[in-house]
């Protein structure tokens, strides 16, 4: 019986497959504890929160389950790094941890919770608050049972204090309380927790509703379930809400409380409470102990600085060595398998399988870390411009301000009251500045929103020296224009309006926009002091030349000096990528 020589191929290549496979099988196994003992050792340092090195345990184990695929574990230990991240202040970081706990979180679907909350978290600490509540609803929704919807709940409501909606945060906050559902998980004795941050909340909303005294009430009831359960750190925000309602009515109270929320916040390491009850103390003191708690509050807060940079540095190296040492050591795994595999069956079959193997898995492998390190280095790139015209933005506009603060806080006694007024303006320019770097990088909505986007960007601008005058925003029909335009008009007139405050001490900008269906027109004025046209690229403006070349518009600047300065702009309402 003739049998085909393709029979003779197959049969060294089963028992290699056979043998590869018990070969694998051992070795996955082996992976699998050794992850495992990392991951236990890390969620025992995460309780003594020894958080760096229950990160770089955490890191190294979840190097070792995605050489196994365990999804399971991969997922609970994302979201465990995501978290000891947002303890450090490294919120970009985290999301970008929790982000990937997302692929996760289809195959478990306990995941999906969790990974919601925190990424609301972030958003909210890094004050994107519409984004913050739409995590948070999602937690809610993905939470198996009622109890696992009650934090994310609980945390809308405190976005909502924030936003001033204090309506919408009492109706969550006394469903939380009043709730069949909620009475019955409230009356156990180791939830009186939740019912002491329900109430403390509750009654923060209604004080800053102007309820005062049922939001005292139910602050203090609290605050006294927290020193009854010994809930040291949540006492602070008890304090911190007490100091800010007596603010209005008692400074001597209101002082004891934020010296409690200082003092308690110091002894726990919990540094931006400390910095709110200073905020407090500051505004509050009226004593020669002024000048100190503004010394405290511009120490500690320049040492956060530090501290948070430290540990995002830290992170990512912890993550760059682990990958390193990762890729080496599957080096070895693989030479040490292929070894054992050569001499178990030594035919040619089977040495030239293994050579074409192999030869396919490290082209695989460095076609995909090719384009992945190209994807990388791009957002790199664009992060690093962002992160350093922030930075000179913040040398150039604020440093010298601080230092000058500072300066004036050693010299002047702050007991006088113009003095003090003097330093609390002073602090809110600063304030104001900041808030103005933070809103120059915000993202763009470039939904239904986007013109009234455009008129409070604009209207930042406008003071009673400085009048602008915008036209026809309304006219233009932008639903049919895509969101790379958008972006790009927003960014152009925001550039326009740095540059004229910097530059043209104009005291009347206008903006008009015209639209033809295919083209749309912008025409910037201003009776500023205009300058050289040789000297416009060096005002700053080549940014925005850069990004009306790029989807296809043209410019025609027209200045003089003294006669004031003026901008064409047209574009093409569909962007063509350029090649």
């Amino acid at each position: 019986m003739l049998r085909s020589p393709f029979f003779y191929f197959i049969i060294p290549l089963f028992l290699f497959s056979c043998q590869e496979k018990k070969i694998i099988n051992n070795d996955n196994e082996s992976i699998r504890k050794e992850a495992l003992t990392l991951r236990d050792k890390a969620d025992e340092n995460y309780q003594k929160q020894n958080f760096n090195t229950a990160f770089y345990e955490f890191n190294k184990s979840k190097l070792l389950f995605e050489t196994i695929k365990d999804s399971s574990n991969l997922g609970y230990v994302l979201i465990q790094m995501a978290t000891i991240q947002q303890v450090n202040g490294d919120y970009y970081g985290s999301k970008e941890t929790v982000t990937e706990a997302l692929t996760y979180s289809k195959k478990n679907k306990s995941f999906a919770s969790s990974i919601n909350n925190a990424l609301g978290i972030a958003d909210k600490e890094l004050s994107l608050y519409d984004d913050a509540i739409f995590y948070y609803e999602e937690s809610a929704n993905e939470s198996l049972d009622f109890e696992g919807k009650q934090g994310p709940l609980n945390n809308i409501a405190a976005v909502y204090i924030q936003q001033k909606k204090y309506d919408k945060a009492i109706t969550i906050l006394e469903f939380l309380l009043e709730s069949p559902s909620s009475k019955k998980l409230l009356m156990y004795k180791d939830k009186r927790n939740k019912k002491a941050r329900y109430q403390d909340n509750l009654g923060y909303a209604y004080f800053k509703k102007g309820v005062n005294e049922k939001g005292f009430r139910l602050m203090n009831e609290g605050l006294q379930i927290r020193k009854e359960i010994n809930d040291t750190y949540s006492s602070i925000e008890s304090y911190l809400h007490l100091a800010d309602y007596y603010s209005k009515k008692d400074l001597q109270k209101s002082d004891e409380n934020a010296l409690l929320a200082y003092n308690t916040a110091t002894k726990l390491n919990s540094v931006d409470e400390r910095l709110e009850a200073l905020q407090i103390l500051i505004s509050n003191n009226h004593s020669a102990q002024d000048t100190k708690y503004v010394q405290k509050y511009f120490s500690l807060n320049d040492s956060i600085i530090k501290v948070r940079n430290n540990f995002k540095n830290k992170f990512a190296k912890i993550k760059y060595d682990s990958k390193k040492e990762k890729d080496e050591n599957e080096k070895l795994r693989l030479e040490k398998a292929e070894n054992e595999l050569s001499l178990q069956k030594a035919s040619y079959m089977r040495i030239v399988f293994v050579i074409v193997f192999v030869f396919l898995v490290i082209l695989i492998a460095i076609l995909i870390r090719y384009y992945k390190n190209k994807n990388k280095a791009i957002e790199l790139k664009t992060s690093y411009d962002t992160e350093t015209r922030i930075a000179k933005k913040i040398h150039d506009e604020l440093a010298n301000d601080v230092f000058n603060v500072i300066a004036f806080t050693e010299s002047q006694s702050l007991s006088t009251e113009n003095t003090k007024e003097n330093l609390l303006q002073k602090l809110d320019d600063i304030y104001g500045r900041v808030r103005g770097i933070s809103r120059e990088n915000n993202s763009i909505d470039t939904g239904i929103n986007f013109t009234r986007s455009i008129k409070e960007m604009l209207s930042a601008y406008n003071t009673h020296e400085r009048n602008i005058i915008v036209t026809n925003l309304e006219e233009i029909n932008w639903e049919s224009i895509d969101d790379m335009k958008k972006i790009t008009i927003s960014r152009i007139l925001q550039e326009l309006m740095v540059n004229m405050k910097k530059h043209s001490k104009a005291n009347l900008v206008v903006i008009k926009f015209e639209s033809d269906l295919k083209t749309i027109f912008i025409n910037y004025m201003d009776n500023g002091v205009g300058c050289e046209k040789s000297t416009i690229v060096k005002n700053g403006l080549q940014n925005m030349v850069n990004r009306i070349i790029a989807v296809n518009g043209t410019i025609d600047l027209e200045t003089e000096p003294d006669k004031g300065f003026r901008v064409k702009i047209t574009m093409p309402e569909q962007t063509l990528i350029k090649a």
